[in-house]
C-alpha cells in the first residue's frame, strides 16, 4: 500500500508538467512588448513578428538564446555542456534536485527539507522563522535542478522546473495579498531571483521542454520582477547594494529587453552613491559585520564585472575600484591565519578553501597587491606587508599579531562607531587566536527574526554580557560609539586605548597592551556617576574544559596538546570570579553550550573603578604563576602605566604613558 501511494504521488507530479505544456497560452503581439526587436541579432525575430507570425518569432528568439555566446553568466553558460555531462554535481546539489521533484524544498540551509504538497503550497511556514518564508521565494533549488539536468540529461528535471516556475508565477502574483507581497515580493528576495534566474535559464534553455511559449512567459516574468525593484529599493544597507547590483546584472545579461539600459543605469547610479556612504575611509563596510563586509565586496565586484560585460565600465570612476581594493585589504587585516574572520555582529564561520579562492580571484583583479596574491596562493606567491599589528580606526577593528602563519598569536578587538543593522552592542569584545586555535570565538547570532519565541532566541545572542566586554548590572550597552584615544605599535609593546559611552553617566575605557608579542594585559575603567554591579565578561571555546580557581581569580583551559590559555584578574582590590551560562553559534540555527565567566565588583560611588586582567597564552599543562605590583609612578587616572609583573618568578616591567 505504501509503495502504491508513492507511485501515485510520483505519477501526479510528472503528469502536472505535461498538462501544463499542453495548455500553453497562445502567443500574441503583446507577448513581445518587452523585447527590443531592433537589438542586433534579432533581425529574423523582428521580421517574423512584423509578419504576425508570433509562434515562429518566439521560436527564432529561442534559437537566438540557445546560440548566444557573447553574454557570459558568472556561473552557468550555454555551450559549457562538457562541464556537466556525466559529471558529479555534489551530494548537496543532487539531493536538492531530487527532493525538488517530490516538492520537498529546503528554503534555508539552517533547517532540513519540508514537504510543500503535490499542489505546491507556497504559503506553508513550517518553522516560524521569517527567513524560512522569505528564502523559500529565492527558489535556490532551481539551479540545482538545472545542474542535475545538465549532468544527467534527464528531462524530468526540466519538466518539473518549468512547472514550478509557472506555478510560482500563478500563485504569487504581485498584489495577491499584503502578507504574500511581504514575503514573495520583498525586494531582496526578488533580487535573489533575478540574480539566479539567468544561470538557471542557461542551464535549461536547451531542453525541448523549454518551449517558445515558455520563453516568452519567462522573459515577461523576469522583466516584471526586475522592473519592480527600482520602484521599491530598500532604504539603505546591504539589501540596497544587493538589489542595485542585481538590477544592473539583469540589464547586462538580457540587453535584448527594452528596460535593460534603464536597469543598468539605475544599478550603477546607486552603487556609485552607496559605496561612498556605506564604506568608511579605512575600507570597512558600515555594518561592522565581517561576513557582510565580504558580501559587500562580492556585490561591488559583481557589479563591476556586469558593467564590464555590458561595455559600460566607464560609468564607474577609478575611486570605485580603489575602494573595493581597500575593502579587500581590510578583510586581510582582520583575518586569522586560518583565513577565518571574527564572528562580530551577525557573522558566522566561513570555509577556508572558499576564502582562499576569493583572495585568488581578487588578486587577479588587483595584480599589484602583493598581500592579496600571498593570501590567494596560500603564501606561494606575493609577499606580506611590512607590519604585523594593524588598526582600522574608522571601522573600529584593531588587530594585534606577532605573525601571519599558523603558529602566530592574533587578537582582533572590536571598538567602533554606531553601526547599522547587523551590529551588536558589543564594543570591546575580541577573539584570540593562538597557534592554530581560536580560544575566544565571539558569540555569533544564531537566528534572525520571526515570532516572539524566535526573537527571544535571537536577542539572547545580542546581549552585551555574552560578549567579552564590560557591563553595568548586566544590561546592554546604550550606545556603541568608541573614541580611539591611543593606538601605537613598537617592537615589544602594542597599545590600544578607546573610550565608549556605554551607559548613561558611565563611560567604559579599555586599554589592551600586547606585551613582547606574547601576552596581553587588559585594563578596564568604569568612569562616571552611575552605580551598580560591574562585570568584565569572557567566553571560551566549547571544548576548552576550563579550571576555575576562585582563590586567585584565574581560569585556565586544559587542552591536552598543551596549547592553553590563562585569564586572570590581577586586581589588588576585591573582585569575584563567577561562572555564567555561555553559548556559541557557528552556523545559522545551530548552538553549542560553552564556558563563560565574569569578574565582578560593585560601584557604589562616582569614583572610577578599574579592572586589570592578564590574558596569557602558554605551552604545557601547568599555568604560569602571575603576580603584579603597582609601582609608585603608576597612575591609571592619568594614563601612566608603571607595573612590575612576576611571571613564574621572572620579573617584567610594563611602562607606558597612554596619553602621549
Amino acid at each position: 500500500m505504501k509503495n502504491l501511494k508513492k507511485t501515485i504521488h510520483l505519477l501526479l507530479l510528472f503528469t502536472l508538467p505535461y498538462f501544463a505544456h499542453t495548455q500553453e497560452k497562445p502567443l500574441t503581439k503583446e507577448s513581445f512588448e518587452i523585447v527590443n526587436l531592433h537589438y542586433p541579432g534579432l533581425e529574423k525575430v523582428n521580421q517574423l513578428f512584423t509578419s504576425g507570425k508570433y509562434d515562429e518569432a518566439a521560436r527564432a528568439l529561442l534559437n537566438y538564446y540557445r546560440e548566444r555566446k557573447n553574454i557570459k553568466n558568472p556561473d552557468f553558460n550555454v555551450g559549457d555542456e562538457t562541464r556537466f555531462r556525466g559529471k558529479d554535481i555534489g551530494k548537496a546539489n543532487q539531493l536538492k534536485a531530487d527532493n525538488a521533484l517530490l516538492h520537498q524544498f529546503q528554503p534555508h540551509k539552517g533547517y532540513g527539507y519540508f514537504y510543500y504538497g503535490t499542489d505546491i503550497n507556497w504559503d506553508y511556514w513550517p518553522i516560524k522563522d521569517n527567513e524560512v518564508r522569505w528564502q523559500l521565494h529565492r527558489v535556490t533549488w532551481w539551479q540545482s535542478m538545472g545542474m542535475a539536468y545538465r549532468s544527467s540529461g534527464e528531462e524530468k528535471y526540466a519538466k518539473e522546473w518549468v512547472f514550478q516556475f509557472r506555478d510560482w508565477e500563478k500563485k504569487n502574483y504581485l498584489g495577491r495579498s499584503k502578507e504574500n507581497d511581504q514575503f514573495a515580493w520583498r525586494p531582496l528576495e526578488v533580487s535573489e531571483r533575478i540574480q539566479s534566474l539567468p544561470g538557471t535559464f542557461n542551464l535549461f534553455v536547451v531542453s525541448p521542454n523549454f518551449t517558445p511559449a515558455f520563453l516568452m512567459e519567462f522573459l515577461n516574468s523576469f522583466t516584471k520582477q526586475t522592473a519592480y525593484i527600482p520602484k521599491n529599493y530598500s532604504k539603505e544597507g546591504n539589501h540596497l547594494l544587493f538589489e542595485a547590483q542585481r538590477v544592473l546584472g539583469a540589464g547586462a545579461f538580457f540587453p535584448e529587453l527594452k528596460p535593460a539600459e534603464e536597469w543598468r543605469k539605475s544599478g550603477i547610479e546607486i552603487l556609485n552613491r552607496e559605496i561612498k556612504l556605506q564604506v568608511l575611509p579605512d575600507g570597512v563596510q558600515w555594518e561592522l559585520s565581517p561576513i557582510y563586509h565580504v558580501a559587500c565586496i562580492d556585490i561591488f565586484m559583481k557589479a563591476y564585472n556586469s558593467a564590464k560585460m555590458a561595455g559600460v565600465l566607464k560609468e564607474f570612476p577609478e575611486s570605485y575600484s580603489k575602494t573595493i581594493e581597500k575593502m579587500i585589504t581590510a578583510t586581510a587585516n582582520i583575518s586569522f591565519p586560518d583565513y577565518s574572520t571574527p564572528m562580530f555582529g551577525d557573522s558566522w564561520i566561513f570555509d577556508k578553501n572558499g576564502r582562499i579562492k576569493q583572495f585568488l580571484n581578487w588578486s587577479k583583479v588587483f595584480p599589484e597587491n602583493q598581500l592579496l596574491k600571498y593570501l590567494g596562493t596560500a603564501g606561494a606567491e606575493g609577499q606580506l606587508p611590512n607590519y604585523k599589528s594593524h588598526a582600522l580606526s574608522d571601522g573600529g577593528f584593531y588587530t594585534f599579531r606577532n605573525g601571519w602563519n599558523d603558529k602566530s598569536t592574533v587578537m582582533i578587538v572590536k571598538a567602533g562607531p554606531p553601526a547599522e543593522f547587523h551590529a551588536q552592542p558589543d564594543n570591546g569584545t575580541f577573539e584570540l587566536w593562538v597557534n592554530g586555535r581560536n580560544f575566544t570565538p565571539d558569540t555569533g547570532c544564531y537566528i534572525y527574526s520571526g515570532d516572539a519565541e524566535v526573537t527571544k532566541m535571537r536577542n539572547w545572542y545580542r546581549q552585551t554580557r555574552v560578549h567579552s566586554t564590560l557591563t553595568l548590572d548586566n544590561q546592554n550597552m546604550v550606545i556603541t560609539k568608541a573614541k580611539e584615544n591611543n593606538w601605537s605599535t613598537s617592537k615589544n609593546l602594542d597599545i590600544l586605548t578607546y573610550t565608549n559611552p556605554s551607559y548613561t553617566e558611565l563611560n567604559h575605557q579599555r586599554t589592551v597592551l600586547f606585551i613582547d608579542e606574547k601576552y596581553f594585559l587588559i585594563l578596564d575603567k568604569a568612569i562616571g556617576k552611575a552605580t551598580g554591579n560591574l562585570g568584565v565578561h569572557f567566553q571560551l571555546k566549547e571544548d576548552s574544559k576550563p579550571v576555575f580557581n576562585k582563590t586567585n581569580n584565574s581560569v585556565t583551559t586544559t587542552y591536552e596538546d598543551g596549547n592553553n590559555l590563562l585569564i586572570q584578574s590581577l586586581n589588588t582590590d576585591k573582585v569575584t570570579l563567577n561562572e555564567e551560562d555561555g553559548k556559541v553559534s557557528y552556523q545559522y540555527a545551530k548552538e553549542i553550550a560553552r564556558p563563560a565567566f565574569v569578574f565582578e565588583k560593585p560601584k557604589s560611588t562616582a569614583a572610577t573603578q578599574s579592572f586589570i586582567t592578564a590574558v596569557y597564552p602558554y605551552d604545557g599543562n601547568k599555568a604560569p604563576e602571575i603576580s603584579i605590583k603597582m609601582n609608585k609612578a603608576n597612575d591609571f587616572e592619568k594614563g601612566i602605566i608603571d607595573l612590575s609583573l612576576q611571571i613564574n618568578g621572572k620579573k617584567s616591567e610594563v611602562k607606558t604613558n597612554l596619553k602621549e
